[in-house]
């Protein structure tokens, strides 16, 4: 595939200069970070290799990536990395797929305590299934799950949610057989919506009570506890959005969408079309719109586009994909291996190879189609340091 005719690094090389001396003392460092970042991904100034072709005498040079987690451009290897080392996680059964979203007075003020709101997002989610599944009169069962935090709309938007991809099943509370789900459904969403919100309002009192949730500007008020409650209480009574999708046709459809909502980031270059004086053009897709009237361009000035880009960067350290119950780091091998031996499915294939494979990065030629070898290392631009 060719480069994008636009690149949000476009964007961020043309205007990000101008607009981080307006916005000075506005922006956050991981913010700052993440700009210069996706400014020099495949520049000189990250270093890079001259390649030389030894079939057509074909030279080039291939400059190094960021590798920022926020980069449109770097995510895509890092997306076939983790995948080949989850493949041996899949199980010959019925995948589902189930959505946990916030309101938007929530959402509005996750922004600024997003550490501790996202974290919560998660963890209530995660408690939410698991609690529903183990319940004799649903599934009665220790399920597991891979959640995935999304914090955009399709619009660049902060709306935070979390995608679930859950095995149709779990164990017996005894551990000693598989319990199926229904076919083509998973758990009631009225239910999983219902204590969803319970558990989360709980635990975001907790979080005020605590000390633990910091407000500015038009929210200044709700750092007194009277405020947070009579502003929490018609929150109680809203209905939050919880929604399952169909069941993944098999294994290989849960794989391909793992490989697009994994490592997504909030906008990819091939949804830009444009940047001109009138500013960024860009499709989206208007989920409140029926048909084929969903999807619909929209134009931000250069400013606000950015601005909304940024939104989305995550606390440094934060991990926006996690696995819970079966499928928690701690003990995934030993249940993975208990519940194949009770499917009796077959042990997976040894992933050395594949994840070799997908390490070692090739050259090829784009004039013969020979593989090229590395010539020359460019080193990378050493940064410009204060004193200290």
């Amino acid at each position: 595939m060719g480069r994008p005719a636009l690149e949000v690094a476009d964007i961020f090389r043309t205007h990000g200069s101008a607009w981080r001396e307006k916005q000075s003392g506005h922006l956050s460092l991981g913010q700052l970070k993440v700009m210069s970042a996706i400014e020099q991904c495949r520049t000189a100034a990250l270093g890079g290799h001259v390649l030389h072709c030894d079939a057509c005498d074909h030279q080039e040079i291939s400059y190094n990536s960021c590798r920022n987690r926020h980069c449109p451009k770097c995510q895509a290897r890092a997306a076939q990395r983790w995948l080949a080392a989850r493949q041996g996680d899949l199980l010959p059964v019925e995948y589902y797929h189930v959505v946990f979203t916030l309101p938007a007075p929530i959402s509005a003020i996750a922004y600024t305590n997003k550490a501790a709101i996202y974290r919560l997002l998660f963890d209530v989610a995660a408690e939410t299934l698991m609690t529903i599944a183990a319940d004799p009169k649903h599934l009665g069962a220790q399920i597991g799950a891979t959640l995935v935090l999304h914090t955009w709309g399709s619009a660049l938007t902060h709306h935070p949610h979390v995608h679930g991809i859950v095995p149709g099943g779990g164990l017996s509370p005894d551990g000693e057989r598989w319990v199926s789900c229904r076919r083509g459904f998973f758990l009631p969403v009225r239910v999983l919506s219902r204590l969803f919100r319970r558990r989360f309002i709980e635990e975001l009192e907790k979080l005020h009570r605590t000390g633990q949730l910091h407000f500015y500007g038009e929210h200044e008020g709700l750092a007194d506890t009277g405020v947070f409650s009579r502003w929490l209480a018609p929150l109680g009574a809203c209905e939050w959005v919880v929604y399952a999708k169909r069941p993944f046709a098999g294994p290989d459809s849960v794989l391909a969408y793992l490989s697009r909502y994994t490592h997504r980031v909030a906008i990819s270059n091939q949804r830009l079309l444009a940047m001109d004086e009138s500013g960024v053009r860009f499709r989206w897709k208007d989920y409140r719109a029926k048909g084929r009237t969903r999807r619909k361009t929209m134009t931000l000035s250069a400013d606000e586009f950015m601005r909304r880009f940024l939104l989305h960067v995550l606390p440094s350290g934060f991990h926006r994909i996690r696995h819970y119950g079966l499928l928690a780091n701690a003990d995934r091998r030993s249940n993975l291996a208990k519940t194949r031996h009770l499917l009796s499915a077959p042990p997976p294939e040894p992933l050395i190879d594949k994840i070799t494979e997908v390490a070692v990065a090739t050259f090829v030629c784009r004039c013969c189609g020979a593989t090229m070898r590395v010539a020359e290392v460019i080193m990378r631009r050493q940064p410009i340091r204060a004193p200290p």
